[in-house]
């Protein structure tokens, strides 16, 4: 069953697995949400649910969200988010969603907005090279040089790299792993970094991504010359 849910970065942590690696995870402070609407595919042709987040005075509402809201007879949410989810028929409007909705060994994509940076160059922003830092550069060695020539097309193409506002942007991450769920702190940890600062407002739902279920471990290869690799240091390809 597809699972989402809206909450909030809390920072990056690390932890050991069984073999005493260091796993880069991060914490995320998943719902409580509420279904404030249901949509189902007799009635609007597909099957979703918005979820509601964060508790938010009625003033700070507009007077069509309060009316969205009481209609559903929730509490005023700040954030409002619409999953589209195969199984958004058996959820009801005013169900309660928390981090138990997920299970440890889920996989999930993660969605949040990335950093703001300002204002940035080429440099930083695309990663372009920079002039060489000795004698007869100038005070331009960080700058972006020449874009085309000025007769034809007389114009820069759309899309080209260029210096500007870096960061504020959309990101989802793919395929994290759920570590460890708790469901009284409703808390999930994630294996991986998620984009966006502390406090982020993230998205968590069932990944789009194709799980391949592993059939057995990949056992010793009875070829000669594959095995003869590991028998004899002396052959090239056992010293790469």
């Amino acid at each position: 069953m597809e699972k989402a849910i809206i909450g909030r970065k809390v920072g990056m942590s690390q932890i050991f697995d069984a073999d005493g690696k260091v796993i880069p995870v991060t914490v995320i402070e998943a719902g409580p949400c509420v279904v404030v609407q249901k949509k189902t595919s007799e009635k609007d042709g597909y099957e979703a649910v918005q979820l509601g987040f964060g508790d938010v005075g009625e003033r700070k509402l507009t007077k069509p969200e309060k009316g969205h809201l009481d209609k559903a007879g929730v509490s005023p949410k700040k954030h409002l988010k619409e999953f589209k989810l195969n199984k958004a028929a058996e959820m009801n409007v005013g169900d309660v969603v928390k981090a138990d909705a997920f299970a440890e060994g889920d996989h999930v994509d993660v969605t949040g907005i990335s950093k703001g940076h300002g204002y940035a160059g080429v440099v930083k922003r695309h990663g372009n090279r920079t002039l060489k830092a000795t004698h007869g550069t100038g005070p331009v060695a960080r700058h972006q040089g020449s874009l085309g020539s000025g007769t034809d097309p007389s114009r820069i193409f759309k899309g080209t790299k260029g210096a500007g506002h870096m960061g504020v942007d959309q990101v989802t991450i793919m395929n994290l792993d759920v570590v460890k769920v708790d469901p009284e702190l409703n808390m999930l940890v994630v294996r991986g970094a998620v984009p966006g600062p502390k406090g982020g407002l993230v998205t968590v739902r069932s990944t789009a991504k194709t799980i391949i279920v592993k059939k057995g471990e990949a056992g010793t290869s009875a070829n000669p010359q594959k095995a003869s690799a590991r028998v004899n240091p002396q052959k090239a390809s056992a010293r790469r």
